[in-house]
């Protein structure tokens, strides 16, 4: 202590410092990795009980789907025969599935195969252009398009 009662700090030399230096950062890296898994494995804890939420809630709207179509087929047992009924909504609902596949596979023919084309060929370009191969001259002015179809 010193004679007004302040506490007297120890000095450390630069070089004390400069030694010290690695082990405190290593020691900051540590403490900030698992400050980062603490608040990931907290948020990821989250994401899946909402994610089970969600799957619970498609499962009471798939019941939801089986007791309209039920309503569907005893309203229009009042009409006509209940067995009538019951294939008119199956065969209703077979061809809405066969639009839906439908619309799913040419959907996925786009997707095939799933190679991403442009990016390869882009990269292509650009790898010939640092090469010096076939590299492309920049664009004059007169040769640029206008949202007009090409018309000045």
């Amino acid at each position: 202590m010193t004679e007004d009662g302040i506490p007297r700090t120890s000095r450390r030399s630069l070089i004390q410092l400069v030694t010290e230096l690695p082990e405190r950062v290593t020691e900051l890296v540590h403490s900030e990795i698992e400050l980062i898994k603490t608040e990931l494995i907290g948020k990821l804890k989250a994401l899946g009980i909402g994610a089970g939420l969600f799957a619970a809630a498609a499962v009471v709207l798939l019941f939801m789907v089986g007791v309209l179509l039920t309503a569907a087929i005893l309203a229009l047992s009042l009409v006509m025969p209940g067995w009538l009924a019951a294939l008119l909504v199956a065969l209703v609902l077979l061809i809405v599935a066969g639009i839906l596949a439908l619309i799913g596979w040419r959907t996925m023919q786009a997707g095939i195969p799933p190679i991403p084309d442009q990016s390869i060929e882009s990269l292509k370009r650009d790898l010939r252009a640092i090469k010096g191969i076939g590299a492309t001259t920049p664009v004059s002015r007169n040769d640029r398009r206008t949202d007009n179809g090409g018309a000045r």
